[in-house]
């Protein structure tokens, strides 16, 4: 399913870190997104997520849904999903735990005492072992190591069973084996024609993931194109690298 923009727009005491922004994320694509610090990247996840509303513009889901507001609450249902810069889990439940939540029931309550079924079970076996986490399933979640929990994060997230997936830095503080498991993933929905929306700072993981990037600066796009194309442009030089 893809996510258009038209006009998004947000502002924060009278700053525009979202200027009149329009743009498309395409089904089967991994769309890298780039700037600098302050250009409006992790801004634009936040209004897609629902984290905080947009002041106008509008947002197209495939292409029937048209929303003019999106509150967090609502993302799930519209088979949106997201990972933060800082892990979000829950600290004192287990790892397996921690997925088995977002298999079963949405209600944490409800979740931590339902009876988890063999298919909740295998399916939490299969998203551990492909983040490398199964051997840690009974460890408590809050002694994992930052690493471990940026990629049980990402875990859950394939949990959700989503149709656009948002990745704000992912790699962030990760080993190279660990990088090799996240780009692994995001790969992994590509070819099962998911919307791949990453945000990242490493040029040669955008390089190498990404079908299209897109460039942010001040809130604004300053350019979008294939990877070779975008990355060798002056001013994205000027604006991104600061040559």
């Amino acid at each position: 399913m893809s996510i258009e923009i038209k006009n998004l727009t947000k502002c924060f005491d009278g700053v525009k870190a979202v200027n009149n922004l329009s743009l498309e994320f395409l089904p089967g694509q991994i769309t890298g997104i780039i700037g600098p610090n302050g250009s409006g990247k992790s801004t634009l996840v936040n209004l897609l997520t629902g984290v905080i509303p947009f002041d106008r513009g509008l947002v197209l889901l495939g292409s029937d849904t048209k929303l003019s507001k999106l509150a967090a609450y609502d993302v799930a249902e519209y088979g949106i999903t997201r990972t933060f810069q800082d892990a979000r889990l829950f600290e004192q439940m287990t790892v397996l735990d921690n997925i088995l939540v977002v298999l079963t029931e949405r209600n944490l309550f409800s979740a931590f005492f339902e009876r988890h079924k063999k298919f909740h079970l295998d399916e939490a076996e299969k998203l551990l072992t492909q983040v490398g986490l199964w051997e840690k399933r009974q460890a408590l979640t809050a002694n994992l190591s930052y690493g471990q929990r940026k990629l049980l994060e990402v875990a859950r997230t394939l949990a959700m069973k989503s149709e656009i997936y948002f990745f704000d830095e992912p790699f962030a503080g990760l080993f190279s084996e660990m990088i090799k498991i996240v780009s692994g993933v995001l790969v992994e929905l590509k070819k099962t024609d998911k919307t791949v929306v990453l945000v990242e700072h490493n040029m040669d993981l955008i390089r190498e993931l990404s079908d299209t990037v897109v460039v942010l600066d001040a809130g604004e796009l300053l350019t979008v194109g294939r990877p070779e194309e975008v990355l060798s442009r002056k001013e994205v030089v000027e604006a991104y690298l600061g040559e």
